[in-house]
């Protein structure tokens, strides 16, 4: 029996090692944020009604369970 599905690229596969995140981080070309700014983008949300929403959802998510 046959499946069409694959691993995704994040797991190992046999006869790979394991490579520190450091290392990922520098072929990828990844940098520590150095300011919040650096991580907006604008029109994310369409409009204050969505960001509103997203966030009442967000914190309702946060607090779930915790009655």
């Amino acid at each position: 029996m046959s499946s069409e599905h694959e691993e995704p690229d994040f797991f190992l596969r046999a006869g790979e090692e394991e490579v520190p995140v450091e290392e990922l981080a520098r072929r990828q070309g990844a940098r520590p944020v150095e300011s919040v700014d650096d991580m907006a983008r604008p029109g994310v949300f369409d409009s204050d009604e969505e960001w509103e929403a997203f966030l009442d959802d967000l914190y309702a998510s946060r607090h779930s369970g915790l009655a």
